[in-house]
């Protein structure tokens, strides 16, 4: 299938799945009808979009939190795989007992949903095609999230990151309908897009690592207040954003490995999910040497 066909195809199962939405419920592959209308209310009716101050308000109170309970044991355990976003969380909920884990949703600054309704093929996109996300970032009150980079070229883009609860999952990595809906909570939130400031904006080529920083302790600190034990995170931004896998897995390391971390043992279990088609693991190694796990 040719890659506009492939497209199409895309395009048109993300239209299925805002019909399914609009519905409330669908179809399952044995025929029996799957009804997702409460579990979509309710996540629409949790989410929350949070601004950068509130943002910085909260690190400090779960960091100050943190510091004063002391040192968890056992420590995180981490992991960095293959796997796509919702395989990792659909392992943690089966395999690992853990009943609510939150994903990173690698989220365009500007568009909801990134291309999905176009049939682009993100780590954004398929969240969008296979789970109820669209509907929970993609409304009135979460303008706010997008409007500063629609507004302005700063491609460093803004610490606002939406939070949108027990999101429920309708299809697999094969966009196929699922015979019962996961659920997963969704934190949205876009990494700097290095590319775009490298060539655009070379005055700040030297802030992106402090935003960065900044950026992944606000996404963390949200998890945690969120009383989230499970997290699948990823290679953020290092795609069309083109940060270095090695200086993102670092910042993260920073955050949640090294014992000095704000967030070190804040977490039960950390998955990486990264899917890197390259034979020499160029995005998915630099993650395995940070958190000295296979890759």
């Amino acid at each position: 299938m040719g890659s506009k066909k492939i497209r199409e195809r895309r395009a048109a199962i993300a239209r299925e799945t805002l019909e399914i939405l609009e519905r409330g419920g669908y179809a399952a592959p044995g025929g029996d009808v799957v009804s997702i209308a409460a579990e979509l209310d309710a996540a629409r009716a949790g989410a929350r979009h949070y601004r950068p101050e509130e943002l910085s308000a909260l690190r400090e109170r779960v960091t100050a939190r943190l510091r004063a309970a002391g040192p968890r044991r056992p420590a995180t355990r981490f992991e960095v795989t293959g796997e796509t976003t919702l395989a990792s969380a659909r392992r943690l909920t089966q395999d690992a007992g853990f009943k609510d884990p939150a994903c990173l949703n690698f989220a365009s600054a500007r568009n909801p949903g990134g291309g999905f309704l176009g049939g682009s093929e993100g780590q954004e996109e398929c969240l969008a095609r296979a789970t109820g996300l669209y509907p929970c970032i993609a409304n009135a009150d979460m303008e706010g999230m997008y409007r500063p980079a629609r507004v302005s070229r700063d491609a460093l883009y803004s610490d606002h990151m939406i939070y949108a609860p027990r999101v429920p999952v309708l299809r697999d990595d094969d966009d196929a309908l699922l015979p019962a809906p996961a659920r997963v909570s969704i934190i949205t939130a876009a990494a700097v897009n290095a590319g775009a400031v490298r060539k655009n904006q070379k005055r700040d080529r030297a802030r992106i690592p402090e935003v960065m920083r900044a950026r992944i302790g606000k996404l963390l600190a949200l998890a945690a207040d969120r009383g989230h034990e499970a997290l699948v995170l990823g290679a953020w931004g290092c795609g069309v954003f083109q940060n270095d896998p090695a200086a993102v897995a670092g910042w993260f390391a920073e955050a949640l490995f090294e014992s000095s971390g704000a967030f070190a043992d804040a977490f039960a279990h950390v998955v990486f999910a990264i899917v890197d088609s390259s034979k020499r693991q160029v995005t998915r190694a630099p993650f395995a040497r940070a958190f000295r796990a296979d890759a």
